[in-house]
């Protein structure tokens, strides 16, 4: 179903809770008149291939028209940029990868609510506006349009000038510019990468951060709502567990983030004389900013699994408290009726049930968030930086070390 603007709107009736932040906008609509998208974001290899070629291709195309691709005609020609193959070859695919996991991960995420009971009949409606704010806000024309001219802005007011001033201090020759008294000129290549190719990539990478934006805003209306959770479910965040299985599948946007910093710290160590150790900053800060950019929203329901957890332990409490006071007076204290048996009686097994219970209750977790999913996030997100510790050791002397270690 399509609204007024031909943007997909929330459909009718059971399907009204196929929830997802990717599947709507005016760049998707456009790929899917394109044939580059289909309904449900299939095509992938084509937009990977044209986003790819429209950003990379040109710039090749154009440094070897200049000369400088290769040699030494600049200092950092274009086949030895490290950071430009990774930024267009490798992370721009993956934030189109990226859209296609989330997508698939959150199609069910609104229904899983609305179908464990959670969202009681009277919060419905304020489930329901919760999604339709979701889906209009994933909708706008305007906020793309915002982005585009965000991107614009921060290419022509940041980006250029900072890399100009950075060219003409270093007095460094690249296949994009070259230092020109305190500024620099752009080569025609340069042109291409600054003001079509960057903005291109700034423009899927800002339209993500957006995308971030409405999954925050639509956990915190619903964390805000009445939820209706379950102390002794065995995920022991009330039934949520399934909010951190979903989070999982930004892993290839934080690994786009990644290759977007091995790039960078490749290009100074390579170009700049730098070490990998005057990236211990970026290399501890970044990670942190991706993990509470994508997990921090689950924190919003730490207060109601904190109440939760109370009313259970108290709840539970009570009931266990019944419970062992009436299998004291029958067992112990001689209300059994004679000639039952002790061995095999159910009174057993359910005080074990009932014990079994109260300890769930008291593991609950704060947040919905597993120790498992962290690190793994963590561990991804690092990954294209590893390969940057051979700048710093020798492969032979760091497998001699390993082998020293296991051996």
């Amino acid at each position: 179903m399509t609204d007024a603007t031909g943007l997909q709107s929330r459909p009718a009736g059971r399907d009204s809770y196929d929830f997802s932040v990717i599947l709507g906008g005016p760049l998707f609509q456009m790929f899917r008149r394109t044939h580059l998208s289909g309904d449900a974001l299939e095509l992938l290899h084509r937009r990977i291939l044209f986003l790819a070629l429209v950003a990379w291709l040109p710039l090749l195309v154009l440094s070897v028209l200049g000369g400088r691709a290769a040699g030494d005609a600049v200092r950092m020609p274009f086949l030895k940029d490290i950071e430009v193959h990774l930024r267009f070859l490798l992370a721009l695919p993956l934030l189109v990868i990226a859209e296609m996991l989330v997508h698939q991960r959150m199609r069910p995420l609104a229904r899983e609510f609305v179908e464990r009971g959670m969202v009681p009949g009277a919060a419905r409606a304020r489930f329901d506006a919760a999604v339709d704010a979701a889906f209009r806000l994933r909708n706008s024309v305007t906020a793309e349009v915002v982005l585009i001219v965000l991107v614009y802005a921060f290419t022509i007011f940041f980006v250029w000038p900072r890399q100009a001033a950075a060219i003409a201090a270093a007095n460094m020759t690249t296949w994009y510019a070259v230092p020109s008294g305190a500024s620099a000129e752009l080569s025609l290549a340069g042109w291409w990468f600054f003001f079509v190719a960057l903005p291109i990539f700034q423009f899927l990478l800002f339209r993500w951060y957006f995308r971030l934006v409405i999954w925050i805003r639509f956990l915190a209306n619903v964390a805000g709502g009445e939820l209706r959770l379950v102390p002794t479910h065995p995920d022991r965040v009330g039934g949520l567990g399934f909010l951190s299985e979903t989070v999982v599948a930004f892993a290839p946007l934080l690994l786009a983030h990644g290759v977007l910093l091995a790039g960078l710290i490749a290009n100074r160590i390579f170009f700049r004389g730098a070490t990998l150790l005057d990236f211990k900053v970026e290399i501890a800060v970044v990670p942190v900013f991706l993990l509470l950019m994508v997990l921090g929203p689950l924190l919003l329901f730490a207060p109601r699994l904190a109440a939760t957890r109370r009313v259970g332990l108290r709840e539970y409490g009570t009931l266990a408290q019944r419970y062992v006071r009436e299998f004291d007076d029958k067992w112990l204290r001689g209300g059994v009726t004679a000639g039952e048996p002790l061995v095999g009686s159910a009174d057993i097994q359910s005080l074990a049930d009932l014990g079994n219970s109260y300890q769930i209750v008291q593991s609950m977790r704060p947040v919905p968030i597993t120790k498992e999913a962290l690190i793994q996030l963590a561990v991804i997100t690092l990954l294209p930086v590893a390969p940057l510790v051979l700048t710093m050791i020798p492969l032979s002397e760091l497998l001699k070390r390993l082998l020293q270690v296991v051996l």
